[in-house]
């Protein structure tokens, strides 16, 4: 248990008064209302609102009726704890009907909450594929724009067949040489 603080005289000064700490926590204060757990108190709305939905429950809810109405219509009159009109059926009903409900909205807001976070992030990692999209875009345009100032394969080709036909008739092999020239060449 904490120790208790001591009232302090009107003109004690800050030094004498007692310091509270502020690295620890505080001891947990009692409560009168109990605590719950939304989350978890979620989770089971959402458990039951699936269960509500099968088939299974169809089934056996049907199961139940007909067993209780059959056992209504058919035992002995002191064996009957619902008469005719099924007054304490229609009770029961209602009131299934009437925790089923909000518990199936509380799922279906669940369900809109995590779809709605589901769509925020679906529509960032859009973003950030489309910048990236762009992004290549751009880079392949430049490199187009960068290839068209290379020198291609077929550039360099009609190049050299262009040089060929201008030099064609102008050179002159060492085999198309008279004897006699070599001798001035040293």
């Amino acid at each position: 248990m904490a120790p208790e603080r001591e009232r302090t005289p009107a003109g004690a000064s800050a030094a004498t008064r007692p310091r509270t700490r502020l690295d620890q926590p505080r001891p947990p204060r009692r409560r009168l209302l109990p605590e719950w757990d939304p989350e978890a108190f979620g989770r089971l709305s959402e458990r039951i609102a699936r269960f509500l939905g099968t088939g299974r429950f169809i089934v056996w809810m049907t199961v139940v009726i007909i067993v209780w109405v059959l056992w209504n219509i058919a035992v002995p009159g002191a064996l009957k704890f619902d008469e005719y009109p099924f007054i304490f059926l229609t009770l029961a009903l209602s009131l299934q009907a009437s925790y089923a409900a909000p518990l199936i909205l509380l799922a279906q807001n669940r369900q809109d909450d995590r779809d709605r976070v589901n769509l925020e992030q679906d529509r960032k990692q859009n973003e950030r594929s489309i910048a990236d999209t762009e992004y290549l875009t751009r880079e392949i345009a430049a490199l187009r724009i960068g290839l068209g100032e290379v020198a291609t394969r077929d550039w360099i080709r009609s190049e050299l067949q262009d040089l060929l036909k201008d030099l064609d008739g102008q050179v002159v092999f060492p085999a198309d040489r008279s004897p006699g020239r070599d001798v001035e060449d040293r």
